[in-house]
């Protein structure tokens, strides 16, 4: 990575918590100028106990279209805007309530889509949605999730053309192990994850940083755009 986010302006939508947090710290490591954002005061004032005193942290809320307009325009262009922020209520398309449907992907898809609407981002820098390997591997239990995040790789692909020369990716993770499963018991969680790091090539499952690493490659390599980076550790093929 050297000295490219060296001073760089870079946007956490999510910073406070899971994949969001570990790029950000990966960031400010590389020498970015850092900023998270969240819903939640608590877990952004949480997050930037671990991030330092040179983050700064503002609550917005994706789903506030004004509030996310209003924010882009009174700050000055970023270099590289990162979205990982969503809440997905998960389950059979015959037994998910519509209004949680369209709550996941109001979060998720139009989320993102509100961000890159607004943003102004410097020629040259990105804009890099994270998805998720459901797209290219459905579940029956899942099969909005692998909709939405479809959807987000097509939204970034296009966004490539429209919004060139700023580059547009994404980058699809498997299962990982952040806080989005914290309202399991931990016994029932580390089941699931033993279970699931069986069945994968890599035989683990993913960390924050996994992703984030990928995060950054994208940031940081002026050749790609219109790229979808899948991190499942081997999820697709297992």
């Amino acid at each position: 990575m050297s000295d490219q986010l060296k001073n760089a302006r870079v946007l956490v939508f999510g910073g406070s918590s899971g994949i969001g947090l570990a790029t950000a710290v990966q960031a400010v490591e590389a020498g970015a100028d850092v900023t998270i954002a969240s819903r939640s005061q608590t877990k952004l004032d949480a997050a930037l106990a671990k991030l330092g005193k040179s983050t700064r942290a503002v609550v917005i809320d994706t789903g506030d279209q004004a509030a996310v307009q209003r924010f882009f325009t009174e700050e000055a262009p970023w270099d590289h805007v990162i979205v990982s922020a969503a809440q997905t209520p998960s389950g059979p398309v015959r037994a998910l309530d519509l209004v949680d449907a369209k709550t996941a992907m109001e979060s998720k898809f139009w989320g993102a889509y509100r961000v890159a609407r607004a943003a102004r981002i410097n020629d040259g820098g990105s804009l890099t949605f994270v998805s998720g390997f459901l797209s290219v591997r459905p579940s029956a239990t899942s099969v909005l999730q692998g909709a939405i995040n479809a959807a987000l790789d097509s939204l970034a692909r296009g966004l490539a053309l429209e919004l060139a020369p700023v580059r547009v990716n994404t980058v699809s993770p498997g299962l990982v192990e952040t806080p989005l499963w914290s309202g399991m018991a931990a016994e029932k969680r580390e089941a699931m994850f033993t279970n699931a790091a069986q069945r994968l090539p890599v035989r683990r499952v993913g960390q924050p940083q996994d992703i984030a690493n990928a995060v950054m490659f994208l940031a940081t390599t002026p050749f790609s755009t219109g790229s979808t980076v899948r991190v499942d550790g081997g999820g697709a093929i297992a």
